[in-house]
């Protein structure tokens, strides 16, 4: 256990954000499973709804900073590779 003031602080913050972490970690495998789920059926507008979440959670971790941006390129590239 940490004795110092500010390492008690850091300690606090560091399971904050692994918990937040470890929420868009999970959302991003769901919504990429359901993606896959939904690619072999006919519904493409079901498809595009999943594809349009998919990018506002990638984007939303980039932006804290849990993916780094072009491993969000690379990953919504790829999804929309696999749509078409």
């Amino acid at each position: 256990m940490p004795i110092i003031k500010s390492a008690k602080k850091a300690l606090r913050q560091n399971k904050k954000r692994r918990i937040r972490n470890l929420v868009y970690k999970r959302k991003i495998k769901n919504i990429e499973k359901d993606f896959l789920k939904f690619l072999d059926g006919q519904n493409k507008k079901e498809l595009k709804k999943i594809l349009n979440k998919y990018y506002k959670i990638v984007d939303k971790a980039v932006k804290i900073k849990l993916l780094k941006k072009n491993t969000a390129s690379r990953k919504k590239s790829k999804l929309a590779k696999m749509m078409k």
